[in-house]
């Protein structure tokens, strides 16, 4: 049941003495003193209570009976608003207590004013709350006197829909505003990024083949001002070229796996070009990136040094392989690949250094030990074996490289022979060991000094490679062709166990 209210059975009782006194309904006055129109009673059907408050409900989404001093006397709900059925439990209870601390200042103003008799009193926004800040409701009232006694009708009106729309236009406005920094901020870094590359760079559009962004090292190659650049067409900087053919061909070459570049004469004395183009996609439009490089040799930076070192390690005549630091290839030149009989890179990735050294992992953990330490290693002898040819003898130097946080070794490979390396290599105190081999001469038979000779190259041979392995003895009898035994006896022979105690000491 809707609560009804006794003012509005009492107003309408009252309208209808009225119109009793004046005489019957066809006797109605239907003018007033100041000229107004009242409604003709013949016209409009006497309202019984119950529907004019159904009425009122329906109209508005809640309709509020309050006394001048703010005391709810009936509520009456729209019953499409479930929102508001709890406004029902208020009657007898002071509207203040239902509104938020700020709504209590708006509506004690606005009630002011329409006691006061002042005309057009505004509507008033409220929020409602449940006082525990639970619930929370927007509603706009308008001020409606409905009895003698002071009774007052405020019909309401929820702004919760208009609420919503508010916010969400706000939150589109404030994404709006998001993305508008992030397009400034990527933009910003576009024309750094831009103007601080060296290379000419030029954006051109496939579907009309103007140039749209251009750097300043485009402009100063093609020689002409950056406002004639952009907007005009591409194939205007070149001679020779019409104006659909070149972006076509461009973009053809660019979704080509080949990827060949293309020459051009610039137009005037900007002379030959060679184009590299890409395509991309970029918000529904194709676009074509082209780096102009010029073909003059005078006109290539001297400093270009990743060009430079990427053409010495494709056409370089030594072997380079770069590895990981556990030795597992990550890429090997043409020239490594001859020396290994290998047909392609492919076949070397992700496969050990070690599966091509004639010691295996000896001579790799060897090699990656000293240059893990020094940074480097000059020089270490040993043979590089492929799948069909025999052993070659190789002389090989390590560098260590950090790409990011990864370490990567660099080996760079030259064929040797046992004499040459040997003559290669310098040992402290190998001039001081020849100078009394050679002092034996005529004072000593030939096969004294051939003894002599013998004991000091041995005796080299284990020194080297006892401080190749950092004193590793098991990986130095393995390098040297002996048993652990044997190279422990040579070691005493040469009294070499004493030396590296005293140096340990």
């Amino acid at each position: 049941m809707r609560p009804t209210t006794k003012y509005t059975q009492d107003s309408t009782r009252q309208g209808r003495d009225l119109i009793h006194e004046g005489g019957s309904q066809s006797q109605a006055t239907s003018m007033t003193s100041r000229g107004t129109k009242y409604w003709n009673s013949g016209a409009i059907p006497l309202i019984a209570p119950e529907i004019l408050g159904d009425i009122i409900a329906e109209v508005a989404d809640v309709g509020v009976v309050i006394s001048d001093n703010g005391s709810i006397l009936s509520v009456l709900v729209n019953p499409a608003n479930e929102a508001f059925r709890q406004l029902e439990s208020w009657e007898k209870k002071d509207i203040r207590t239902s509104l938020t601390i700020e709504s209590v200042s708006k509506f004690e103003s606005r009630l002011a004013e329409f006691l006061e008799g002042k005309q057009k009193v505004r509507p008033v926004e409220l929020n409602h709350t449940d006082g525990n800040n639970r619930w929370e409701s927007p509603v706009r009232y308008s001020f409606h006197r409905i009895g003698p006694d002071g009774a007052i009708l405020l019909l309401g009106r929820d702004l919760r829909p208009i609420a919503e729309m508010q916010q969400q236009l706000v939150e589109a406005q404030l994404s709006l505003e998001r993305d508008y920094e992030t397009q400034r901020e990527y933009d910003t870094r576009f024309r750094v990024l831009m103007e601080n590359t060296t290379e000419a760079v030029l954006f051109v559009s496939v579907l009309t083949g103007e140039i749209t962004e251009a750097n300043s090292a485009a402009v100063a190659l093609v020689d002409r001002p950056l406002e004639s650049l952009i907007g005009n067409q591409l194939s205007g900087c070149f001679e020779g070229r019409k104006r659909g053919d070149m972006v076509d061909a461009l973009a053809s070459q660019a979704i080509s796996d080949m990827n060949n570049k293309t020459k051009a004469d610039l137009r005037g004395n900007g002379g030959t070009v060679q184009i590299y183009p890409t395509l991309f996609r970029a918000a529904g439009e194709r676009v074509l990136l082209c780096r102009l490089v010029p073909e003059n040799k005078n006109a290539v930076r001297a400093d270009a040094l990743t060009e430079n070192l990427q053409a010495l390690y494709a056409d370089g005549p030594d072997p380079m392989v770069f590895t990981t630091d556990t030795g597992d290839v990550l890429s090997a030149n043409d020239a490594f690949l001859d020396m290994i009989d290998v047909a392609h890179d492919i076949n070397v990735r992700d496969r050990s250094i070690a599966d091509y050294l004639q010691r295996g992992s000896v001579d790799f953990k060897v090699m990656a030990e000293n240059a893990e330490r020094a940074g480097r290693m000059r020089s270490y002898a040993t043979k590089l074996a492929g799948a069909y040819g025999s052993p070659r003898a190789v002389d090989v130097s390590v560098t260590k490289l950090l790409a990011g946080q990864q370490t990567v070794f660099a080996f760079v490979l030259r064929d040797a022979n046992r004499a040459e390396v040997a003559q290669a290599r310098s040992h402290p105190g190998s001039d001081d060991s020849m100078r009394s081999v050679a002092e034996l001469v005529g004072s000593a038979t030939l096969k004294d000094i051939v003894a002599e000779t013998t004991n000091v190259v041995e005796k080299m041979c284990i020194e080297t490679a006892v401080k190749l392995t950092m004193n590793n003895r098991v990986a130095a009898a393995e390098m040297l062709g002996l048993s652990r035994q044997s190279l422990y006896v040579k070691l005493r022979k040469f009294d070499l166990l004493s030396r590296e105690t005293e140096n340990k000491e």
